[in-house]
């Protein structure tokens, strides 16, 4: 145990690229997270991973995995909010399965119910504007399957602020009028399925809806750029598209 908070406490000091980029420190920082859960009204129990920070009450943010699953990276990343300040909620999608290959993430992210998984998102945000040590602010964030996600949440329940990493943006002005919050976006321009086609669609589609322009920022890299386990992984973009991030959520969910 003393060695597990000496690694935390070390880690402290570190980027959140470094953290990541360690199996050993992702771990220890996912450690820091506890497990809760609520249910639904179908009365089907769904987690998630929470950790607060030193001071509260305190914005929250939602965080929303890959198609992996929620694993020790999303955990880590919650954390690392967590020590920018916020109450960080990391959502499990995938009643607790975490795939290894390829193969098992495409089959997790396929057998998600999207009617359960709106709800799953609505009650989460739910359970964030009414715990007592949060504040009335709330975003979300999520990487690919996840920033599809994160952008459903927000639309399925308005939030304060929502960010999508390489999620699929292919939606309607009618649905985006909904939206309550500024929307940012990170994408790649390597990137053949969530591409500019796309995501010039979506802009003109927040237009359309009377939205202010999301921001949209591209980088010279291919689609889960931001995720240190892959081969894709580009950390200088990583780390610029992180600190974008948590300039929009300081900007947006502190004021």
């Amino acid at each position: 145990m003393y060695a597990r908070r000496d690694i935390v406490k070390g880690a402290a000091t570190l980027p959140l690229a470094a953290i990541l980029a360690d199996p050993i420190l992702a771990r220890a920082a996912a450690d820091m997270t506890e497990d809760v859960s609520i249910t639904l009204d179908g009365g089907q129990s769904v987690a998630a991973s929470v950790i607060y920070p030193e001071v509260t009450p305190a914005p929250s943010v939602l965080l929303i995995h890959e198609w992996w699953g929620l694993n020790d990276q999303i955990k880590a990343v919650a954390a690392e909010l967590a020590r920018e300040g916020y109450v960080a909620l990391a959502v499990d999608m995938y009643n607790g399965k975490v795939a290894a290959t390829p193969d098992e993430a495409g089959q997790y992210m396929k057998a998600v119910k999207p009617e359960l998984a709106t709800e799953t998102l609505q009650k989460w945000v739910a359970w964030a504007r009414a715990n007592e040590k949060t504040t009335d602010h709330v975003g979300t964030i999520g990487w690919c399957f996840g920033g599809g996600w994160s952008l459903n949440a927000s639309i399925a329940t308005p939030v304060e602020a929502t960010i999508v990493y390489y999620g699929s943006v292919a939606r309607e002005a009618a649905a985006l009028k909904a939206l309550k919050g500024p929307v940012m976006g990170h994408f790649a321009e390597k990137d053949k399925w969530i591409n500019k086609e796309m995501v010039d669609g979506f802009v003109e589609q927040m237009k359309l809806a009377g939205q202010p322009a999301p921001e949209v920022f591209w980088y010279d890299a291919d689609h889960a750029f931001a995720n240190p386990s892959g081969a894709r992984y580009d950390q200088e973009d990583a780390q610029l598209a992180w600190s974008r991030s948590l300039g929009f959520f300081n900007s947006n969910l502190k004021g």
